[in-house]
């Protein structure tokens, strides 16, 4: 077995089956490429590389064959690689991702020059009608030509998805590898959220104690990012309303800060969506605020908390799924648990677990609906975000 393999669909098995082409051109961004092939292959596809002769300057084919565990188009051979790949025939590939791609490679894309294999091989996906994402990768002058901007717009007219580079130092940089890889599960997924809005509730507020201090949760927020990522592949036009959190929030994703209950409170006045998922590890009480800092020279300082309303009871929409968290609770309590907030807010189902069987990147959870039973999930959180994306699916 090839190393390869032993990492295949460990995150997710959204690209499984899916067969992908990335192309790899002359642009020092070629150096994320590896990672990039992996991180593919870590949600379930199958990765095949070809290389322009300039790419091969940068990173080596050795390098992509032991991280795709597939042979390297370096040329086109007697093999005719391009129309075994991406041509009209049976068992093609699902998608080219041409990443990172430099202005020339892209303008003779829009010209339909095919002098590399690279270039060869889109000529020949864009003729079977194969999707095409272009990343591109250079020096922001020359992302700035009229010519490369008007190229770029012709390949989009051609139906060529670009994602967007990242301005930075005077460069056109490529975006970070999630974002490129949630792009190619979004272009071949299942777009079973086309159409809709989707928001995510997340994170954890931070309630003032007084100028410096606050009191807030364990809540990493975690839970939110993937829940937003998977409905964000699914095809869904995704809000992310974040609070405090410890985890990095994905840039392609639309996202608006809040900090305190009060903040969150004048958010979900203007909730217009078809899907709310509700995450956020809301303070159930804040602290009436001192003015300045609280002495430190005291034994003991009383804090008065004040109870909230629950901002989930009063929110609207098609779909709302609650999410419960609780801690050392047996499984029959944590359950009825969760089908008193059901009832309560009138949410569609409810997402429970306790915290004990939540790790970094991984959880165990129970969806439960109605008199029903309540239905197990476990693995990544990628995994789990995507199975209740299912079910919310099936409901819609």
């Amino acid at each position: 077995m090839h190393p390869a393999d032993h990492i295949r669909g460990t995150k997710s098995d959204k690209l499984k089956g899916r067969k992908v082409v990335l192309g790899i051109t002359g642009s020092i961004a070629a150096v994320e490429c590896v990672k990039l092939c992996r991180e593919l292959i870590r949600h379930g596809a199958e990765v095949h590389v070809v290389m322009s002769k300039d790419a091969q300057t940068i990173v080596h084919p050795y390098s992509m064959a032991f991280a795709s565990g597939k042979p390297v188009t370096t040329e086109i051979d007697g093999r005719v690689q391009h129309v075994a790949l991406c041509g009209d025939v049976p068992d093609k590939a699902d998608l080219l991702l041409i990443a990172p791609a430099t202005a020339n490679t892209i303008s003779k894309i829009a010209c339909g020059v095919d002098d590399t294999p690279v270039t060869t091989f889109a000529t020949t996906a864009l003729g079977s009608g194969i999707p095409v994402i272009v990343v591109p990768a250079m020096h922001g002058t020359m992302i700035k030509h009229r010519a490369v901007t008007e190229n770029i717009e012709r390949l989009r007219g051609m139906g060529v998805r670009v994602v967007e580079p990242r301005m930075e130092e005077h460069k056109a940089k490529m975006p970070d590898t999630d974002h490129i890889v949630s792009c190619a599960i979004l272009v071949v997924g299942k777009n079973d959220l086309k159409d809709r809005r989707v928001l995510v509730i997340a994170g954890a507020t931070e309630e003032p104690i007084d100028d410096i201090r606050v009191v807030t949760n364990k809540s990493s927020g975690e839970t939110g990012v993937e829940m937003a990522r998977a409905a964000y592949e699914r095809g869904a036009s995704v809000d992310l309303w974040m609070g405090r959190c410890d985890v990095e929030i994905p840039s392609f994703l639309n996202t608006t800060r809040y900090s305190t209950f009060k903040d969150l409170q004048e958010l979900v006045q203007g909730v217009q969506h078809d899907v709310v998922f509700f995450p956020a590890a809301v303070s159930d009480y804040s602290p009436a605020k001192s003015e300045g800092k609280l002495s430190s020279d005291k034994d003991s300082v009383t804090v008065t908390l004040k109870r909230n309303p629950k901002l989930i009871d009063g929110i609207k929409a098609k779909v709302v799924v609650g999410f419960k968290a609780q801690a050392k609770m047996a499984e029959d309590a944590l359950v009825a648990e969760a089908k008193r907030l059901q009832e309560r807010s009138r949410c569609t189902f409810v997402v429970a677990n306790r915290i004990e069987d939540v790790q970094k990147g991984r959880t165990k959870v129970l969806v439960v609906a109605g008199s029903g039973a309540p239905h197990r999930l476990e693995g990544t959180k990628s995994q789990v975000a995507d199975r209740v994306i299912d079910i919310v699916v099936r409901i819609l």
